[in-house]
């Protein structure tokens, strides 16, 4: 049978209910401490994060937490981590503005993705990202396809900066909108297209070139879309 000991033990463990109120007090002097924490970092540490940074907040987040409900855990030490993480990411921040090498080693380098309205194979790999996440981003910023794109640089916060070519240069390309990217070609259907275009890299090759739809030698996949030269709306 259920005895309301153990239901107290479920609620409060070994502590007694007076200890709430010293929770209420530790959370609201540890939520002041990480916003005074927050503010001192700048803002660049809240604009966006690196991996020094999340690390950083990973840092101060245990740092915070466990004062809030652990009796047996101070708040003075938690105050000295705080003090000496604050302490460590200001100074590593200076070093890394002052130091190239530095930079480059805590936050990583911008990755170019697409150059000259081509896909960078390589590089794409190396972002993680899969082609439908790629594809997605550069639908948001009313990409329709890869030939409206003469540059896409991957920032080191994740973010994407988009490059488009003049309306007048705007070449063939992969369409990038899921209907499309499942009309594959098949047989000898490339008859009726001016250019086609890899399904995995984009590469794009005159199909009167071909009689059979031929292997892409950029990435050596043998799946082709028709490819477009809509010029960009919006």
């Amino acid at each position: 049978m259920f005895e309301v000991s153990e239901l107290r033990k479920i609620l409060m463990h070994d502590h007694p209910f007076g200890f709430l109120l010293e929770v209420v007090l530790r959370t609201v002097v540890m939520f002041m401490i990480i916003l005074v924490a927050l503010r001192a970092s700048g803002r660049r540490g809240i604009k966006q994060l690196s991996i020094f940074e999340l690390v950083l907040i990973i840092g101060l987040g245990s740092a915070a937490g466990d004062p809030m409900f652990y009796d047996d855990v101070g708040i003075l030490p938690a105050l000295v981590v705080f003090l000496v993480v604050i302490t460590l990411y200001i100074t590593v921040t200076r070093l890394s503005d002052r130091f190239v090498k530095i930079e480059k080693l805590l936050e990583g380098e911008p990755l170019y993705v697409i150059r000259d309205g081509n896909l960078l194979m390589d590089a794409f790999r190396e972002s993680g990202l899969s082609q439908d996440e790629f594809f997605a981003e550069l639908r948001l910023r009313n990409v329709e396809h890869l030939g409206q794109v003469r540059t896409v640089l991957i920032e080191t916060s994740g973010e994407f900066s988009v490059l488009f070519y003049a309306e007048k240069d705007v070449r063939y390309g992969l369409p990038i909108f899921p209907s499309e990217l499942q009309n594959k070609l098949s047989g000898t259907t490339h008859e009726n297209c001016e250019y086609i275009a890899c399904a995995k890299c984009g590469s794009v090759r005159n199909a009167r070139d071909f009689d059979q739809l031929p292997t892409c030698p950029e990435c050596d996949a043998c799946e082709w879309i028709e490819a477009s030269n809509a010029k960009r709306v919006g």
